[in-house]
């Protein structure tokens, strides 16, 4: 029973997280009220969080595989999400997490000792039981990404809309060569919300330009992270 549930709550997040949701991000606050299948978003091991006071510790190295291409991104109305072949593979705690989609918040929903980015991508995965584990990776504003450019150029304008690419982009190109990050237990931060992700925030910093950020903000038309959640006693380690 608890391997269907958690199975449920993985396609879920694939499939109808932001397909015709029935909230927003003008209320967050009321996500927990508005149904009873989003309770878990009033429980006490929330995200994002503002990473501080983080703790020292004997981490795995993160072992990625992503030998896949992107060729497909979509307008889901809350954010964009770009789909891929399979192929992609994260592993991690001896087990193999397999890349679902990756997607992008701005302002960054995470902070970094009380820090806000204006862009933050989230690298969703899921192992066979269904469980999730989460890449987060920061940008600041500076040089143009060449990564990000390609996508840029295929955003689609319209909520619903999916565009093909027609030349694939390796997704692998978007990792930094330094792997270290913080590394916590949180949840989704879209309804319903559900906690047990395991969470993995990239500590190197990647930049985008002025106009790249400003590009993803005007497709929205409104910012689209959730506020910091209270730890509740909850530890960040690092390596």
């Amino acid at each position: 029973m608890k391997k269907a549930m958690l199975c449920a709550v993985a396609f879920g997040l694939m499939n109808t997280a932001y397909a015709d949701a029935d909230w927003d991000y003008k209320h967050t606050h009321q996500w927990g009220s508005l149904s009873d299948k989003y309770a878990a978003c009033n429980s006490l091991n929330q995200s994002p969080i503002n990473i501080e006071g983080s703790v020292k510790a004997e981490l795995e190295p993160l072992k990625f595989s992503y030998n896949t291409m992107i060729h497909a991104i979509e307008n889901k109305g809350h954010t964009v999400q770009v789909d891929f072949a399979q192929g992609g593979e994260l592993q991690l705690d001896g087990d193999t997490f397999v890349l679902k989609q990756f997607h992008l918040h701005s302002p960054s929903e995470n902070l970094i000792k009380g820090k806000s980015y204006p862009l933050e991508i989230h690298f969703v995965h899921a192992n066979a039981k269904g469980e999730l584990a989460v890449v987060g990776m920061m940008y600041a504003q500076g040089a143009e990404n060449p990564q990000l450019a390609r996508i840029w150029n295929s955003l689609p304008k319209q909520k619903g809309q999916t565009v093909e690419l027609k030349q694939p982009q390796s997704v692998n190109h978007l990792l930094p060569k330094n792997l270290d990050y913080y590394r916590f237990s949180g949840s989704l931060t879209t309804p319903p919300c559900s906690e047990g992700v395991r969470w993995l925030i990239l500590k190197e910093i990647q930049t985008a330009s002025a106009k790249q950020i400003e590009d993803f903000a005007k497709l929205l038309g409104h910012p689209n992270n959730r506020p910091v959640q209270p730890l509740n006693g909850r530890v960040v380690v690092e390596n």
